[in-house]
């Protein structure tokens, strides 16, 4: 998923960036790194692991300039290496250019091949460098029609931030699949992959970067274009709704709060159930749990606790890490008050099966009498290429099993997903704006 963000005429630009990654350090854990540049030099530092792991007061300090670009990651594509760390730098005949990327491009092998058979040579493995190289291959067009023949020959999904020495570029895909933004903070702005980074900053949200725009900022001016393509269907990542982005941010022009509480109600209509308490799995599926208790009238309580200490559990690069990080990540609560209850479990969706087999063997333990569990979204079939890491069928339980099938290898005593036009529903937006490959199969970008 990554998170990325940039700020452009602030004399604590590097220090803002920081505190804009730390807002995003959901969105991807795996590294992160800044970029400034003080309009002559540009200074670089980027880690493995969390933001506040990486960097500390003294890196900071030599990160100098009042324009800088951030990134944590979240792999997809490429190695799970420094190397791949991001915002990635070239040389070009524009000077330096750096790049922040939230996305997947479906047509990387293509191009990357191209590029290496015409001399271009990757230091990293990552689908973002491609861009780069495609800009600077058109260098004789001046950097505005660079970028503009670049992002014409790229398929996929992605969100920029691409900085030179005293200009922000932020740029969408023409289907908008992934969210970018605008806020403004005093007399700088800001691009950013959610609104809740505003809202540590005290900044001002103005606007969505509209899909297929391009917003290009220097010190004195905010200039938009278009990306040359002529297509008018969306197809915004419904799993940001579902899981990625934080439920105190504005995505797609509506709060994630709102929907996912929606998303809990029409739950509860659609698969409703006789028990004692509702739960939810935190801290994704809260909100929706209390949809679901609403709408119910079932007294919503706490049967996990979280440890805010372990990262996302889903958006760990190996399974082997997910697996131990659960046990890290989760306790129940082990108290009379679920002793022989009937308890519903909500959860925010079902990717391989194996962190809700190890959640319900945890609540077993609590020794209650029932466990219904209840997703709030329809079962995942489909491999994403834009940006999620389900690469395969084969790891996707929902692929290979029936819901019965799944019931009985997660422990549960019933089991039922929300319906496709359930969930397309608690958007309140028009169902053809999104993308929902991963539920039906049908690709919005080939």
């Amino acid at each position: 998923m990554c998170g990325i963000f940039g700020i452009i005429n602030h004399k604590d630009a590097v220090r803002i960036v920081y505190s804009g990654l730390y807002a995003l350090q959901h969105r991807g854990q795996e590294s992160s790194g800044i970029v400034s540049s003080d309009g002559k030099k540009t200074y670089s530092y980027l880690g493995m692991g969390l933001v506040s792991e990486i960097f500390n007061n003294e890196i900071l300090e030599k990160l100098k300039g009042n324009i800088s670009i951030g990134h944590t990651r979240y792999s997809t594509y490429g190695e799970t290496t420094l190397k791949n760390a991001q915002p990635i730098i070239v040389k070009t005949v524009f000077g330096e250019l750096a790049i922040a990327h939230n996305g997947n491009l479906i047509n990387v092998k293509e191009l990357r091949n191209k590029l290496e058979k015409e001399g271009s040579i990757f230091q990293t493995t990552s689908d973002s460098e491609v861009i780069l190289h495609l800009i600077a291959k058109s260098s004789n067009l001046g950097l505005k029609f660079a970028l503009l023949k670049a992002l014409n020959q790229i398929k996929g999904a992605y969100s920029i931030i691409l900085m030179t020495k005293n200009e922000l570029y932020g740029i969408r895909d023409p289907f908008g699949v992934r969210p970018l933004c605008l806020g403004k903070l005093d007399k700088s702005y800001i691009l950013s992959s959610e609104t809740c980074a505003f809202d540590l900053l005290g900044a001002k949200y103005l606007r969505e970067i509209k899909p297929g725009e391009i917003i290009r900022i220097t010190k004195n001016d905010i200039k938009s274009f278009y990306i040359n393509w002529s297509q008018n269907k969306k197809a915004h990542c419904i799993f940001e709704y579902i899981y990625f982005s934080r439920p105190d941010s504005i995505v797609f022009n509506k709060m994630v709060y709102d929907v996912r509480k929606e998303l809990g109600r029409i739950l509860a209509k659609e698969a409703p159930v006789d028990a004692d308490f509702v739960i939810a799995i935190p801290d994704s599926a809260n909100v929706a749990a209390v949809g679901y208790a609403e709408e119910s009238k079932i007294p919503f309580e706490i049967g996990l606790i979280r440890s805010h200490y372990v990262g996302r559990t889903f958006i760990q690069p190996k399974q082997s890490i997910r697996d131990f990080n659960v046990k890290l990540k989760f306790n129940p609560v082990i108290s009379p008050f679920l002793k022989n209850k009937r308890i519903i479990v909500i959860d925010d969706s079902i990717v391989r099966g194996t962190t809700s087999r190890k959640l319900i063997k945890m609540l077993r333990k609590t020794h209650v009498k029932e466990i219904h569990l209840r997703i709030s979204c329809p079962p995942i079939k489909f491999p994403c290429f834009y940006g999620i890491d389900t690469p395969t069928k084969e790891e996707l339980i929902a692929s290979n099993y029936s819901v019965e099938e799944i019931r009985k290898f997660i422990g549960v005593d019933s089991l039922h997903y929300l319906s496709l036009e359930g969930l397309l529903k608690a958007t309140g937006m028009k169902p053809d704006d999104f993308c929902v490959a991963c539920f039906n199969g049908n690709y919005p970008i080939c």
